[in-house]
């Protein structure tokens, strides 16, 4: 399995009415995503793009082509376990809170309940969700949908992470934080398709792209490869003196260059950050999502070693077999040995001291037989006290009741 994720003349036409090709989403793409590596899908909107990643999870069927994912079927329930996808647009249920909702994604994914509370809360204290945690998910923000939307992609932490658009109507913060996240997922060794139109994102986290336009790739390649101007140079000193500065100048006019000397500048993406984190150290008040740059530690741990989760993760589930339900699947199955009454309560009852012999097959010779008359036997062979125990009753009552017989027999024999 040398690639994630790799695709082979993938190719998707949506027909009209009629049934006639009408548009081609995706048009012969060859795409090949290696192991733990961030790799960035580009392009404008009715690219191709989203169509690709439904394609690669079985959401939608190839005209034709094929697409591998972890080396199998997307669609297969053991592949796609292991995958995260955060859509375009987060469906979730409106009525459910937020613990709730990564609750119910949990369960999907078959997480034990211990994991997957800390799991959950683990998650909401990563995307800033904890204080509004039981508020339900239809007041939230799109910004706030957004962040509950990547808790429930990472719930199963997997090994392939799929995000459409993750930093759409986030702030600054929350798309700062989710670039960290994606650095500290391939440091882990996972592997990210990313789907975004920020390229300024993408530029800070990927290590390949791809460009796509009318359905087919127009460039790829490593994002340092493709960006960088190889017929210019650029230097960086801290604080010099204008002498200094007007020497450098000279020497570049005398290699037949030109030069020019600015201040370098601050994004305002670092700007914007700072100035809140020191408003939320001042502790302003907000009703918003606060964001933090802590990340979940199950999401952070280093792949090469065995934690208990690891361990809680790949423990099989078995279900705990109660004796009712063996002797049921032993009758099933046709063992009725343990499902027969008592022998030798039976032989106490017919007062036989040998133990009932199991009904045999029927044989598939007939024995001509001749009828023979049994004696009536002049004393019943039932035991009393046998009898006693099966109906609860005392020895002292069934005495007295045998005394009241006799008694209303003799009266009915005067009569």
């Amino acid at each position: 399995m040398e690639y994630a994720v790799e695709t082979f003349s993938l190719t998707k036409i949506f027909s009209d009415w009629w049934g006639r090709a009408k548009v081609y989403a995706v048009d012969e793409l060859n795409l090949k995503v290696r192991h733990n590596e961030v790799f960035g899908f580009l392009g404008p909107n009715g690219s191709g793009k989203t169509t690709t990643l439904k394609m690669l999870l079985g959401l939608l069927h190839p005209t034709k082509g094929k697409a591998l994912v972890l080396g199998g079927n997307g669609a297969d329930p053991k592949i796609n376990s292991k995958v995260g996808f955060l859509p375009e647009e987060s469906y979730l249920y409106r009525y459910l809170n937020a613990r709730e909702t990564l609750d119910f994604y949990g369960r999907l994914f078959g997480l034990p309940p211990k994991l997957r509370k800390m799991r959950i809360e683990a998650l909401l204290d990563m995307v800033g969700l904890k204080a509004v945690a039981n508020r339900a998910v239809g007041t939230f923000s799109k910004g706030m949908a957004r962040r509950i939307g990547l808790a429930q992609a990472l719930i199963n932490d997997p090994e392939l992470l799929i995000l459409d658009e993750p930093t759409t109507g986030l702030d600054p913060i929350g798309t700062r934080q989710i670039k960290d996240l994606i650095i500290k997922l391939a440091e882990r060794g996972k592997t990210v398709l990313l789907c975004s139109h920020l390229l300024a994102d993408v530029e800070d986290v990927c290590d390949r792209i791809a460009i796509l336009y009318g359905g087919k790739i127009q460039s790829q390649g490593r994002v340092r490869d493709l960006l960088q101007q190889t017929n210019k140079r650029q230097i960086t000193t801290d604080a010099i003196s204008d002498t200094t500065v007007e020497k450098i100048k000279q020497l570049v006019r005398d290699e037949n260059a030109e030069c020019e000397v600015t201040s370098p500048m601050d994004k305002l993406e670092t700007f914007f950050i700072r100035t809140v984190m020191a408003a939320q150290q001042q502790a302003h008040p907000t009703s918003g999502a606060v964001s933090t740059t802590r990340i979940g530690d199950f999401l952070t741990q280093p792949p090469s070693v065995e934690t208990i989760l690891d361990k809680l993760v790949a423990a099989p589930m078995t279900p705990e077999v109660s004796a009712e339900s063996a002797a049921t699947e032993k009758i099933v199955a046709g063992d009725v040995s343990e499902a027969r009454p008592d022998e030798q309560l039976l032989s106490k009852l017919t007062g036989s001291d040998e133990p009932v012999e199991p009904e045999t097959a029927v044989r598939d010779e007939k024995v001509e037989t001749q009828p023979v008359e049994s004696p009536i036997p002049q004393q019943d062979q039932v035991r009393d006290d046998v009898l006693d125990q099966l109906t609860g009753r005392s020895v002292g009552q069934g005495e007295e009741e045998k005394e009241t017989d006799k008694t209303q027999a003799g009266d009915s024999g005067d009569a």
